[in-house]
């Protein structure tokens, strides 16, 4: 076990590298509010170059604009914490990579920026698979317990974990 993460998020690391190489599988994960801490418990785990593919850190507005290629007019018009940037974000992830899957994360840690209508320990996600209808995109919102900010950043690691393993046949 690491120093780094949690014993739970260490496992659910390894369970994703484990399923993701049986179904031959590479993943990408878009990250805001976790800040790569999501590729950086993929990367924890031996082996892990045989399925992540690429992290992209994209914490700033500007950076989801440049890197992922969220237009502007989703960032303002639901904002860089919902659910349309979230689908921005994985569907620029899948493309500006060679994974089969991407989860895109991005939310508010805190202490600071929560709203009454985004609280801080809103973390919104969206998983997009290549090949898929870009409709079929899974995309939600989830309020964490707020546990400070490093426990939700951790919780929303351990969501978007679940989000890339495979289904089961």
């Amino acid at each position: 076990m690491s120093a780094l993460f949690p014993e739970r998020i260490e496992r659910l690391a390894a369970d994703v590298i484990e399923r993701n190489r049986e179904a031959g599988r590479r993943v990408a994960l878009a990250e805001s509010c976790t800040g790569g801490l999501a590729a950086g418990a993929l990367t924890e785990i031996p082996g892990s170059s045989a399925v992540l593919d690429r992290g992209f850190v994209t914490y700033s507005n500007e950076a989801k604009r440049q890197v992922l290629d969220v237009h502007s007019d989703v960032i303002e018009t639901f904002g860089a914490v919902s659910v349309a940037t979230a689908w921005a974000m994985a569907l620029g992830a899948l493309e500006k990579s060679g994974a089969d899957v991407a989860v895109a994360i991005t939310g508010i840690a805190g202490p600071d920026g929560g709203t009454d209508k985004k609280p801080v320990g809103t973390v919104v996600f969206a998983c997009a698979t290549r090949g898929a209808d870009p409709e079929e995109i899974v995309a939600d919102s989830h309020l964490f317990e707020n546990s400070g900010r490093t426990g939700i950043r951790l919780q929303a690691v351990e969501c978007a974990l679940e989000l890339l393993l495979p289904e089961s046949d």
